[in-house]
């Protein structure tokens, strides 16, 4: 039995775009903690999704937490449009950035907490130097671009590695994953480390949201 709860962030990658706001009510009523937004542009993610407006549209229409993590090839090139826009957390791809201390610190000086996340194919030591300067770590369970995938298991021991890192040097960060989690497995990435669980076609296919909530919080 896992006995850790997490935070429900649902993607609104998954939601009826015509429709975002009601989409966003949804996560609300149903007890989740934050809204999740995929930034796709077309280059280092195979599709496209939001941009900037778009979190400036619905800003206004809740008070939970943003989460904008960022598939983009140039991500310090968005962090004053996301800033203005109303982004809590600005997460981009250490895949994506030559220059990451550099970014970290450009997202904090905009009033955004800074994450960064890492693809399948990527090793976790590939963060170690910026690790003590991040409020989030987004490990995706799939390879970016398109919601409805199926996990990749072995993704999952990438928090456990990271939640190791966390307790040996009292860092700070959030561990969040993304990518085919579900109401049959978000247990296993709670029992990795996971503090926060996206769920994207999850949430919105569910027909009782507040049970899908309940389970990928595990309360």
């Amino acid at each position: 039995m896992v006995n850790k709860t997490s935070l429900a962030a649902p993607s609104i990658l998954s939601a009826d775009y015509g429709r975002l706001a009601e989409g966003i009510r949804d996560i609300e009523t149903a007890g989740a903690d934050w809204v999740h937004v995929d930034i796709m542009d077309g280059h280092f993610a195979p599709n496209m999704s939001f941009g900037p407006k778009t979190v400036a549209d619905i800003r206004p229409v809740t008070k939970l937490p943003l989460d904008c993590h960022l598939m983009v090839t140039n991500p310090q090139d968005y962090i004053e449009s996301f800033a203005a826009a109303g982004a809590d957390y600005f997460t981009f791809h250490i895949e994506a950035a030559l220059h990451a201390n550099r970014i970290i610190q450009q997202i904090k000086d905009a009033g955004m907490k800074p994450g960064i996340c890492v693809v399948p194919g990527t090793p976790v030591h590939l963060l170690d130097e910026v690790l003590p300067e991040l409020d989030l770590v987004l490990i995706l369970s799939v390879n970016p671009g398109f919601g409805g995938q199926k996990m990749i298991p072995s993704c999952l021991e990438k928090l456990f590695s990271l939640a190791a890192i966390r307790k040996e040097k009292a860092y700070h960060y959030l561990l969040s994953v993304d990518g085919g989690i579900n109401t049959e497995n978000a247990y296993l990435a709670r029992e990795k480390g996971a503090d926060v669980i996206v769920a994207g076609s999850a949430f919105f296919s569910a027909s009782d949201k507040k049970e899908a909530v309940r389970k990928f919080k595990g309360n």
